[in-house]
């Protein structure tokens, strides 16, 4: 790396950015997270990239993995953020091996455990999902119960491993914190990626009760919004294959939408707020891929897709919907799903995957 305004060096399995604070960075103690440390795992990923940002925007200084510090695709956007001259550090990691984490979590204060497989098709789920999944949980809060200093933690989970709990979703129904996902359920279904989530909160929990961590558990929808890495992430892919040919992520055509700046944003509020506790749903809207189209011939009438999308046609009433009422007292304050929509077109464009 070279950089005229600082230097990066290789240090075992980490990379450590150096650099001399100018004026205005040592005057701002404003910011919440100055003189803070915090470490992010899987910080390469859509929701922890952001997570990244949000962090150093905040003053925060962050011990990030990923898993190759050879791969720029892992790497680059995250040395380009804002504030990691100063504050970031990268270090390797693997999820299947213990004790990779210790060097990255030691001196923390909290731990934002983000890192963990996401397939919706895989020919070996044990291999490719739930080991990765639920081990890879343990053996990162296992290096964290080692470091006095670290107190709490945050999970990112998934509405996977809230809303299959074999209830009925229809009639206006609400799901909430209070769901939980049914293991049986969706392995006889075939659900692994729910089953993986499920299994490595249900571990999160267990493994922080019996050592002493503030778990904090945070359960994103489907998450859309601009992406910071270079390439494309499944949810983005999913929006993109809307767009260009009305191909649809769900069979049912029905989307748990949130930003994921607000996912990034309700990591934080989870540790900056002491009396954050339990899980949190964080989804915006519930809504049908119709609706997204409708907002998207709106937005972009050079799309020119069928008359299907029009307001009114072809929408049937969203069966339930997920409170807000937690994710709005923790401090969550939700974009609008038109900005997000906007906001993931953009981004593909700018990155030349989608052009009309």
């Amino acid at each position: 790396m070279d950089d005229s305004g600082g230097s990066g060096v290789i240090l075992r399995n980490q990379i450590i950015i150096t650099h001399s604070p100018t004026s205005d960075q040592k005057t701002s103690g404003e910011m919440i997270g100055e003189g803070k440390l915090v470490c992010v795992t899987g910080a390469s990923g859509y929701i922890a990239s952001w997570l990244v940002k949000r962090l150093l925007d905040r003053g925060y200084s962050v011990h990030a993995t990923v898993r190759s510090l050879d791969d720029p695709k892992k790497t680059e956007h995250l040395l380009a953020l804002d504030g990691a001259k100063e504050r970031l550090s990268l270090f390797d990691a693997n999820l299947t091996e213990e004790g990779s984490f210790d060097s990255a979590v030691n001196g923390c204060e909290c731990l934002f455990h983000t890192a963990s497989p996401v397939l919706l098709a895989v020919d070996n789920p044990q291999a490719q999902l739930l080991d990765p999944a639920v081990k890879g949980t343990l053996n990162v809060l296992k290096s964290a119960a080692k470091v006095p200093s670290l107190k709490r933690v945050v999970l990112t989970s998934s509405m996977a491993a809230v809303m299959f709990s074999g209830k009925l979703l229809e009639g206006g129904v609400v799901i909430d914190e209070t769901w939980f996902s049914d293991p049986v359920i969706c392995e006889q279904k075939k659900l692994w990626y729910a089953l993986s989530k499920i299994l490595a909160e249900d571990a999160a929990v267990k493994f922080s009760k019996e050592n002493g961590l503030e778990l904090v558990v945070i359960n994103p929808g489907y998450v859309i919004g601009p992406f910071l890495q270079p390439t494309l992430n499944l949810t983005s892919e999913g929006i993109m294959s809307l767009i260009k040919t009305g191909k649809e992520v769900f069979p049912d055509g029905i989307y748990r939408l949130v930003d994921v700046r607000d996912i990034a944003t309700a990591h934080i509020l989870a540790f900056e707020n002491p009396k954050a506790n339990g899980r949190y749903c964080i989804v915006a809207a519930v809504t049908r891929s119709s609706e997204i189209m409708t907002i998207l011939n709106k937005l972009y009438p050079a799309l020119g897709h069928s008359e299907r999308y029009e307001d009114g046609k072809c929408v049937a009433p969203i069966p339930y919907d997920v409170s807000r009422t937690r994710a709005e007292g923790l401090g969550v304050d939700f974009t609008p799903i038109e900005v997000s929509i906007k906001d993931t077109v953009e981004s593909l464009k700018e990155k030349k995957l989608l052009s009309f």
